[in-house]
């Protein structure tokens, strides 16, 4: 039996683990006995199923906690390996001041091989203080059991999930303008020992689990991967009505003349202004989710279940990479131009995209503001920036991308990492704090997940996380999509608001079917 407390009013004390972090000692109360039931080792090993990932996927799509993290067919140079994870042992929730942890109760032991993993529930063991997240994810991960497998799996058992922009709050104190209307949790993490693995370079699948059921788990996908699941048609994803913008052609031009406001006082030199779209649909978010997959090619993409709503994320943009030498990457993106059938007008879109001035400024404005950043966390002299102003191609738009290096001190960790450069400053502006209490006051609506973060941690050392741009949120049978971009002194209101439109060119009309978005005119 999974003890249960509700502790929302107890600050942990803090005592230190064998390998002298400092840990809460509430929480080793709390989860003695988890972590006594927990596997003597965690074990990777090739399998061969007879289906892909997305197949697979489709048996977990609709059950919490399910996560599919995926390169969508792109050849991108970070579009390595597709992930799903399963069957979480440990989830976190954070909303306003409480965490809430709740842990696993596998209630389909004697369960067949169609339904096991519809069967699995969360219960919840405990609620603390907002403020204790660190010390929560960093002691549950330094809990995990020791890995067996191949070395270059990134992800060898550790923590995997969605951090909200409003998780923001958590780490800066901010304005609360914007109405929250989104009845989700700021956070959504989970602590996984269960995955499957595909390494695109070498065309492998892997198996992660714990050793004494790895060849159990390995006979349940094998059985479902002989049974494709057949989609059924009450669960085709259709919108209601057509999208819906939170700011009319008139709305953005008012506010984006705050904006201009704002940066001649002196307040920032960059703001990020987004609009966002809305409308009700039945059906499947997986459904939804597949038929943006085949017009985007993000290598960044997503797909999480949430316990009351989803994520369906086509991103392009790598937030932060970790290895497990310290070695940290983050690749800004910072310019946009629309794609064009025409080879011609397309090559010649790229190739104004990267000498246009006014691009390479709020470009090189967003390097400076994350060289800030990491250099909370890196050996001093560390930060780098190898590459600035490189060309990346998607479906829908160029974008104008930089790579910034750094090399993680000694005494920090990836949860340190989050703490000091979340989010990530090419979705607020600069300076970061200064711009997210401009866009709270300016934007209608708290941007839930959108602009936050998705990835993994692993347990030794390796991480890697999206910004979740060209990302939609389902709530209460209501679908949420954003889209916006940085503005400067010598932005052009009409440019900028048509800018919005270019980047979800590829998303809205898939999903409306008959009932198109209208671009009113400025």
């Amino acid at each position: 039996m999974i003890p249960c407390i509700d502790s929302a009013d107890q600050t942990p004390t803090a005592t230190m683990h064998s390998a002298g972090r400092p840990v809460c000692a509430i929480l080793t109360r709390c989860f003695t006995v988890v972590f006594e039931e927990f596997p003597v080792a965690l074990l990777a090993q090739p399998v061969v199923l007879k289906s892909n990932l997305v197949m697979l996927f489709e048996h977990l799509a609709g059950v919490p906690w399910s996560l599919f993290l995926d390169t969508a067919t792109a050849t991108h140079t970070n579009a390595r390996f597709d992930m799903v994870f399963y069957e979480p042992v440990r989830t976190y929730q954070l909303s306003g001041d409480t965490i809430t942890v709740g842990s696993a109760v596998d209630s389909a032991a004697d369960s067949t091989v169609d339904n096991k993993h519809d069967q699995q529930r969360m219960a919840t063991c405990a609620t603390y203080p907002a403020s204790q997240w660190q010390p929560l994810l960093r002691e549950d991960v330094a809990s995990l059991p020791s890995y067996t497998g191949p070395a270059h799996l990134p992800f060898q058992g550790g923590l995997a999930g969605a951090f909200g922009y409003d998780f923001g709050r958590q780490l800066e104190q901010l304005n609360a303008q914007a109405d929250a209307d989104i009845d989700l949790p700021e956070l959504a993490v989970a602590l996984y020992h269960k995955a499957l693995i595909f390494d695109k370079q070498q065309q492998q699948l892997y198996l992660l689990a714990p050793e004494s059921q790895w060849q159990q788990e390995a006979a349940l996908w094998q059985g479902l991967a002989e049974r494709p699941k057949q989609p059924q048609p009450e669960q085709s994803f259709k919108l209601l009505q057509p999208w819906q913008s939170n700011l009319t052609a008139a709305d953005y031009a008012h506010k984006f003349a705050q904006v201009m406001q704002h940066l001649r006082q002196g307040d920032c030199y960059q703001i990020n202004l987004a609009q966002r779209f809305s409308s009700c649909y039945e059906g499947s978010e997986w459904d939804a989710y597949l038929r943006l997959r085949a017009h985007n090619q993000g290598p960044f993409s997503a797909f999480m279940q949430l316990e009351t709503g989803a994520i369906l994320s086509l991103s392009p943009e790598r937030f932060i990479a970790l290895d497990t030498e310290g070695n940290i990457e983050t690749k800004p993106i910072k310019g946009t131009r629309p794609r064009h059938s025409n080879a011609t007008l397309d090559q010649q879109a790229a190739a104004e995209l990267q000498q246009a001035s006014k691009d390479r400024a709020e470009n090189v404005m967003i390097v400076d503001l994350l060289r800030n950043d990491l250099s909370r966390v890196c050996d001093p002299g560390s930060v780098s920036v190898p590459a600035l102003f490189k060309i990346e191609s998607f479906p829908a738009v160029h974008h104008l991308v930089s790579t910034v290096h750094g090399k993680l001190s000694a005494d920090h960790d990836m949860l340190d990492i989050i703490a000091a450069t979340f989010p990530g400053g090419s979705i607020t502006g600069a300076p970061k704090i200064s711009a997210m209490n401009i866009i709270d006051k300016l934007e209608p609506h708290r941007r839930s997940f959108y602009c936050g973060s998705m990835g993994y941690i692993s347990q030794h050392g390796a991480a890697d996380t999206s910004i979740m741009i060209r990302t939609l949120v389902c709530a209460n049978q209501q679908i949420y999509c954003w889209a916006g971009g940085g503005l400067v002194m010598d932005s052009e209101c009409a440019a900028e608001y048509q800018e919005t439109f270019d980047k979800v060119g590829h998303i809205l009309p898939i999903l409306a079917e008959t009932a198109e978005t209208t671009e009113p005119e400025l």
